[in-house]
């Protein structure tokens, strides 16, 4: 059984990625804040007494269902006020790679602005390129690589087989390397 301070803990661990994840699929922050934070409600309320080692697991699973929920009621509300469309506002909760990045070494050396340009164009390629993927190749290529699961904690969280995990990862990365690569970008 996870102890208060254990589940805390690993709410802390998990919340900046979630919520990166989250903007990547609503593409809205407030709404990935709501999602981020009904996961993290339920996972508590229900799911507190687990064991902490089934923590993560539980919790992606969660985050992926809420995500598809917030989907659905967009769904729902659009067809029903489609013609109220004129009155929503024109926010499209853009997200900033670059204002996430972390550098993977803390260096003092400044880099030239050519080369901060060059990077700010590739990281929003690479951004638009993920945006653009099916959502489940999206979903999988988001857990397997920038969560860093493996394939059966992926496969448990998106309630599919880990053949699926592995084709829906393979076909994109196979789509984001070639649309890259037609763009003059290579890794």
């Amino acid at each position: 059984m996870a102890t208060e301070k254990e589940l805390s803990d690993f709410l802390k661990s998990v919340e900046r990625r979630a919520f990166k994840r989250s903007v990547y699929h609503v593409r809205d922050e407030e709404a990935a804040l709501d999602i981020v934070q009904d996961s993290m409600m339920k996972l508590a309320e229900h799911y507190g007494d687990k064991p902490a080692n089934e923590l993560p697991m539980l919790f992606q699973r969660i985050l992926s269902n809420c995500t598809l929920d917030w989907f659905r009621r967009q769904k729902t509300r659009r067809a029903l006020f489609s013609n109220m469309s004129d009155f929503e506002s024109a926010d499209d909760g853009d997200f900033d790679l670059l204002e996430n990045f972390v550098s993977p070494t803390d260096s003092l050396e400044t880099e030239s602005a050519e080369d901060t340009t060059r990077r700010a164009q590739v990281f929003h390629e690479i951004e638009e390129q993920i945006a653009a993927l099916p959502g489940r190749q999206r979903e999988a290529f988001l857990m397997r690589y920038w969560e860093e699961m493996d394939v059966a904690e992926t496969a448990a969280a998106m309630g599919c087989s880990e053949g699926s995990v592995k084709t829906h990862c393979s076909r994109a990365v196979h789509a984001l390397s070639k649309a890259l690569k037609a763009k003059g970008i290579s890794l």
